[in-house]
């Protein structure tokens, strides 16, 4: 379970079983990988993303549909530059429309009144908010769980904060008209099934009807003051914030409203659900047991320095920052540790600019001597939770994985 960073430092392996997926290294060097058995080959290079438009520090986890994950590192920034933001698509991406205006979605179901409004007709008819909010993978974190769950195998890169304008879909839900009978929401898209099946959606995923009217889950046209790109879901998409981002349906074009749990692709079995029962890490599970993940949980990153940096003989003092945030809550209370844990040092912890924007933090830590130390780091949220040592709460498709991000440094 060590990670190699420019084939010298291996974050070291513990009693607590800190996955070294959680310790991503700098782009520019070989990832951090599972060590492999003694009898095996040596692990495969990361695949960096070649992409318009996107930085080449991105790791691939997956071509068909593509898929690829930030390194901490390139999360340094304090809005997430779009060049640095992950890619999550679950179907073949759609042609880039030529007249983005004339987009069409559409609120249907258990509603009063059947509306359609064309992108044009949002932006003239309703004003504008723009919120900075974190976007992040419901499978985030996965590849710290033991045995392996299905899936991406994402670290800690599954999430970027970008600055999103667009409007709160609670506006036009009040405009069609909720029932009474209305209780969750089902999103729709135009994004083809990888089969190349029309009638079949890609995912469609939904949330209960009291996040759908929260102010800040928001139909967005805008990332970072620009047109929201095609890859993003462009012209425009849905963005569901503190949940697993597959609610925050790309390249909308349509939102039903349900007088019960919607049951769409991507809802039902184990997809975006936990246990409530805790189960054994790899045993049979049962559909009956679990539930539907919401809010996400407490997670915290050290975006630098980078894992593997090195640093001048002599070097006592080191200055540590990163970004962290919890779902629908906020972040309370931000720690590092030098020493595998044994103890800690609070961090400076910002504000958020807004709810669901993440919060920064920074820190100066004391190395005693040259050599090599590693770096952990840990949030606590605003209901006391704290990040554990390891992924816990194993499930089938590996969701909730939140352990300490930890990294590897060298005096001397």
């Amino acid at each position: 379970m060590g990670a190699i960073i420019g084939g010298a430092l291996s974050p070291s392996v513990n009693g607590g079983g800190v996955s070294s997926a959680q310790a991503q290294p700098a782009p520019a060097s070989p990832p951090a990988a599972p060590a492999a058995p003694a009898a095996s080959a040596p692990p495969k290079a990361p695949q960096h993303l070649k992409f318009p438009g996107k930085d080449e520090g991105l790791v691939v986890l997956g071509d068909r549909p593509l898929v690829a994950e930030t390194p901490e590192s390139l999360l340094d920034d304090d809005t997430t530059p779009i060049e640095k933001f992950y890619i999550r698509n679950n179907g073949q991406i759609p042609e880039e429309t030529k007249n983005p205006d004339a987009w069409k979605i559409t609120i249907d179901g258990e509603v009063n009144k059947k509306l359609e409004i064309s992108l044009g007709e949002l932006k003239s008819k309703y004003p504008a908010v723009t919120r900075r909010m974190v976007l992040e993978c419901g499978g985030n974190g996965r590849a710290a769980f033991s045995p392996p769950a299905r899936g991406n195998q994402w670290t800690n890169g599954g999430a970027g904060c970008a600055e999103w304008t667009g409007v709160p879909l609670a506006n036009l839900l009040k405009a069609a008209g909720l029932k009474p009978s209305a209780k969750y929401t089902a999103h729709y898209s135009a994004d083809l099934h990888l089969s190349g099946e029309a009638n079949k959606p890609s995912i469609s995923r939904g949330v209960r009807i009291e996040k759908a009217m929260d102010p800040n889950t928001m139909i967005v046209w805008s990332m970072n003051g620009k047109p929201l790109p095609n890859i993003h879901g462009g012209p425009v998409r849905l963005i569901v914030p503190g949940w697993a981002g597959s609610a925050s349906q790309k390249w909308l074009t349509r939102v039903t409203i349900r007088d019960k749990e919607h049951d769409g692709p991507g809802m039902t079995e184990f997809s975006y659900r936990v246990a409530i029962k805790p189960m054994v890490p790899g045993g049979k599970a049962d559909p009956a047991n679990f539930r539907i993940l919401e809010s996400m949980p407490v997670r915290s990153i050290i975006t630098n320095p980078a894992n593997g940096a090195t640093f001048a003989a002599g070097t006592r003092d080191l200055k540590v920052r990163g970004a962290s945030w919890a779902g629908d809550l906020t972040v309370k209370q931000m720690d590092v540790s030098t020493d595998f844990g044994a103890t800690w040092q609070h961090a400076n912890l910002e504000k958020p600019k807004n709810k669901y924007d993440w919060q920064r933090w920074t820190a100066t830590v004391k190395l005693p001597t040259d050599g090599y130390f590693e770096i952990w780091a840990r949030a606590t949220d605003s209901k006391g939770a704290m990040q554990p040592h390891q992924a816990g709460f194993w499930n089938p498709q590996g969701y909730g994985g939140n352990a300490m991000h930890r990294i590897a440094v060298m005096v001397g």
